[in-house]
């Protein structure tokens, strides 16, 4: 049982992973995204599209990319081009992305695909539990992985990444450097759609083989909470969002064993889990919020 929970923890998990490291490299550029959700939702529609049309996952994770960019570029329009309220302009798009999925996908919903199956990695996934836990998950688990010490190395020790950084906290450095920091968040921004809308795809061509509407269900505002909590750091919003998703293969075992308990309940317990386990690591640190995402928070910024 615990085998199957910490199994569970990192596929449950890996969507989020993959939107809440998405969002942080768009809150260092200085840009919170509550769209985040819509981005998701594009990419697990799109990803499923067009599995069921090529059968290829790998050009289904590539269109669910896509899709979880281009709707954030909606996003980054209005905050960074137009000077919108970011937290309104979010919600705005996960409204909108929300109403697009559940129009175009409605002719999906009992569609099937050959998706991503679970690959055992030769050698590793013989260790004793270890191997089953880490090493026995789809290809776009096996990514993610990869992309959270990647992301952590540019952000923290290349120039792309001091140049991003600086942008969401003295963009006048970036001024002076030759650089335009509007520019500069056009691409984070799109970068963190990109990255959402992977995890969007991870959800409906890897871990449920299945599009429903609104399929998503809050993850991708989860996916915001956990970057803000984890500091801006990549190896804690992996904490994180492997919190979460323990949360959710925990609720799935519980359903599974067979035990007396409203499935109301069960369905709350990831996110009231999340959402105590979090508060109780805030309360311990106090986190520096970047320089152009304080007026957001505090309802004195906009764009």
């Amino acid at each position: 049982m615990i085998v199957d929970l910490l199994t569970g923890t990192v596929r449950a998990g890996t969507a989020v992973l993959y939107a809440s490291l998405g969002e942080l490299i768009a809150e260092r550029a200085g840009v919170v995204n509550l769209g985040t959700e819509g981005s998701m939702l594009s990419g697990a529609l799109g990803a499923f599209v067009v599995t069921a049309w090529t059968g290829n996952p790998w050009l289904g994770a590539l269109a669910g990319g896509l899709c979880g960019a281009m709707m954030s570029l909606v996003h980054a329009f209005l905050v960074i081009t137009r000077n919108a309220n970011q937290l309104a302009s979010g919600l705005t798009v996960m409204f909108f992305a929300m109403g697009l999925t559940a129009f175009f996908g409605r002719g999906y919903v009992q569609t099937q695909i050959h998706g991503f199956e679970p690959w055992a990695v030769p050698l590793l996934s013989d260790i004793p539990l270890i191997g089953r836990i880490i090493f026995h998950h789809d290809p776009l688990t096996y990514i993610s992985f990869i992309l959270v010490p990647a992301i952590w190395y540019l952000l923290f020790k290349t120039r792309s990444g001091i140049i991003l950084r600086a942008t969401g906290e003295r963009e006048d450095a970036v001024y002076a450097n030759g650089l335009s920091p509007k520019f500069i968040r056009y691409m984070a921004v799109l970068a963190g759609g990109f990255l959402a809308g992977i995890g969007g795809a991870q959800l409906s061509i890897a871990y449920t083989h299945t599009w429903v509407e609104n399929m998503t269900q809050g993850k991708g505002i989860v996916a915001v909470a956990l970057v803000i909590f984890a500091a801006w750091r990549p190896i804690r919003a992996m904490l994180g969002a492997y919190l979460f998703g323990g949360a959710q293969a925990l609720q799935l075992i519980v359903q599974q064993q067979g035990y007396d308990v409203s499935p109301y309940l069960l369905f709350m317990a990831p996110y009231v889990i999340t959402i105590v386990a979090l508060f109780i690591v805030e309360r311990r640190r106090v986190s520096r919020v970047p320089e152009a995402l304080s007026g957001v928070f505090t309802g004195s910024g906009g764009g």
